[in-house]
């Protein structure tokens, strides 16, 4: 382990007064990393909760993130034992949130990213025509303070400030790449989990991740470097993704299929090298129809049946039996688990499925004319969702607008009745309660 010094050279260079996390001033920032570098394992432990907390709020990114990112990578390279896997960990969250939840499983979209962030000169020539043209002046006192607030240098467009994060951890990956060697396999797993969100960086990065995949025995850090390979690759670089459907552990096994159905979907060109959309889907429907497993990838939050579903969904496109691949994505949803970053994810995945698989209409569709993958689809959400998940927002889903778009019941009791489930203690004809009833009633 290097000295703390060495971990923290140049922090006090920092104004970090100036800048700003979830809490005010960021000048709480530099104790916190001295205590991340210090031997108090405890200490260091309250440290990252507060780190966490403050310049990563709830996926809100600061005008001091950034700042913490270069100190942040030297602790994940050199720093205490037991304060690297953490840093790797905050390093990914600062780059990306929680994307992952998101964006699977085609990837992160950084041009669609850049191109709808909001410049911090947009804003000022913004709030310049603002205050222009303002005439109340408690409108125009609150417009300079906004102004005020952009020009010292603070994140006001949420996308723009997350990618000054982004791309901070952008600039340290040739740094981090070495961590690829490292003889802990959990930093191995998280620097590949990690590089697998920066696709713009993927010259320099997909063959020190393929290099990874020799002689490593981690199953976990196995699936997570092909994983990765699949969301930064346009291709099947020396069939390394093919070649480990075969591996001997299930998880690899799954991660390759992942990796080739993102292929296969974002870069069709490649089918012809790929391998059948079958084989792929064959294989992800084996791992999705058995218990979750004991270690998993970081990838959606270790809910991998929730990610399966999503990559089987793409799937049914390159398929030539579709309906049969949507009856192996039914076979997986009863696997779903919650998250702690999506609540209600059978919810989320059922409204992926109705806007995939039905158009909207006025007239309930006849259920016994619905192919029987979608038959089969429904009555199994009849029977794993519960009454909650057809709550309104803002305490459920918008499940039951979905239902409701494609002419499907919208309520647990009416949707049993329409595929022949008992329905017994509930009347399929009533109408959803209003949710902002005890409210207004108090």
């Amino acid at each position: 382990m290097k000295r703390s010094d060495d971990l923290l050279a140049g922090l006090d260079d920092i104004d970090w007064a100036a800048l700003g996390h979830a809490y005010g001033s960021a000048e709480d920032v530099p104790g916190q990393l001295r205590t991340v570098c210090g031997l108090d394992e405890e200490a260091r432990k309250s440290a990252f909760r507060s780190l966490f907390g403050n310049i990563f709020h709830q996926g809100t990114r600061y005008s001091t993130s950034p700042y913490a990112v270069p100190f942040l990578t030297r602790i994940a390279v050199a720093g205490p034992v037991g304060a690297r896997a953490d840093a790797l960990l905050l390093l990914t969250r600062l780059a990306i949130d929680w994307h992952d939840e998101y964006d699977l499983p085609l990837g992160i979209d950084t041009a669609a990213w850049r191109a709808t962030a909001i410049s911090p000169e947009e804003n000022l020539r913004w709030y310049d025509e603002q205050i222009a043209a303002e005439t109340d002046e408690e409108r125009l006192k609150n417009l300079c303070e906004g102004r005020a607030y952009c020009a010292a240098g603070h994140p006001v467009d949420a996308r723009e400030g997350a990618l000054r994060s982004y791309d901070a951890v952008r600039a340290q990956l040739p740094v981090l790449l070495e961590l690829l060697d490292d003889q802990d396999p959990e930093i191995r797993t998280k620097t590949a989990y990690l590089l697998g969100w920066f696709p713009e960086e993927a010259n320099a990065t997909l063959l020190p991740l393929l290099a990874c995949l020799d002689g490593e025995r981690d199953p976990v850090c196995v699936a997570t470097v092909l994983v990765s390979v699949g969301l930064i690759a346009d291709h099947d670089p020396d069939g390394r993704l093919r070649h480990h459907l075969d591996h001997e552990h299930p998880l690899p096994r799954w991660a390759a299929a992942t990796a080739l159905t993102r292929l296969l979907v974002a870069h069709p060109a490649t089918a012809s090298g790929l391998p059948p959309a079958e084989r792929i889907a064959a294989e992800l429907a084996a791992f999705g129809a058995g218990p979750a497993p004991e270690t998993a990838t970081a990838h959606h939050a270790g809910d991998l049946h929730s990610y399966t579903v999503r990559s089987l969904l793409h799937l049914m496109g390159a398929a030539e039996d579709p309906d049969g691949v949507l009856l192996e994505i039914v076979r997986a949803l009863p696997r779903i688990e919650e998250t702690g970053v999506v609540p209600r994810p059978l919810a989320v995945r059922a409204e992926n499925l109705l806007e995939a698989l039905f158009d909207p209409a006025d007239t309930v569709p006849v259920f016994a004319e619905l192919s029987p993958g979608r038959r089969e689809l429904l009555r199994v959400l009849a029977e794993l969702l519960t009454a909650a998940d057809f709550q309104p927002v803002p305490f459920g889903s918008d499940l039951h607008e979905r239902f409701t778009q494609y002419g499907l019941p919208g309520t647990r009791p009416a949707l049993r009745a329409y595929v022949g489930l008992s329905t017994e203690g509930e009347d399929p004809s009533a109408p959803l309660p209003d949710p902002w009833a005890p409210f207004r009633n108090h």
